[in-house]
């Protein structure tokens, strides 16, 4: 009966970890797409975002909420990321942050 009962708490315990594991993995693979959403509007937007990576993946999770409320689910799916609407919405973002922040980010030496 113990040998049993000790089986049940270790499948339980297995079962557990791999439930953690699994939503730490789908986090990380969420921030690294509103990483590449934030980063490519970064590419379009002239200027930088501030905040460097932090910036970036802060612009992609802003902009694919606001994607999403603006257009809907369009397009592709990916970790969690209509990736048009995410990606318009990121623009949108990184258009109000420069606006916001101005050219504050980008400095020139030697003017």
């Amino acid at each position: 009966m113990g040998l049993i009962a000790a089986g049940l708490i270790l499948a339980f315990l297995l079962g557990l970890a791999m439930v953690i594991t699994a939503g730490v993995f789908n986090l990380a693979l969420t921030l690294f797409m509103a990483g590449l959403i934030g980063w490519a509007a970064d590419l379009v937007v002239p200027g930088e975002l501030p905040g460097g990576w932090i910036g970036a993946v802060l612009t992609g999770m802003i902009g694919g909420l606001l994607g999403r409320l603006i257009l809907g689910e369009l397009g592709p799916h990916l970790f969690g990321y209509h990736v048009i609407p995410a990606f318009v919405g990121a623009v949108i973002v990184a258009l109000a942050a420069h606006l916001l922040v101005g050219n504050r980010t980008r400095r020139s030496f030697g003017r």
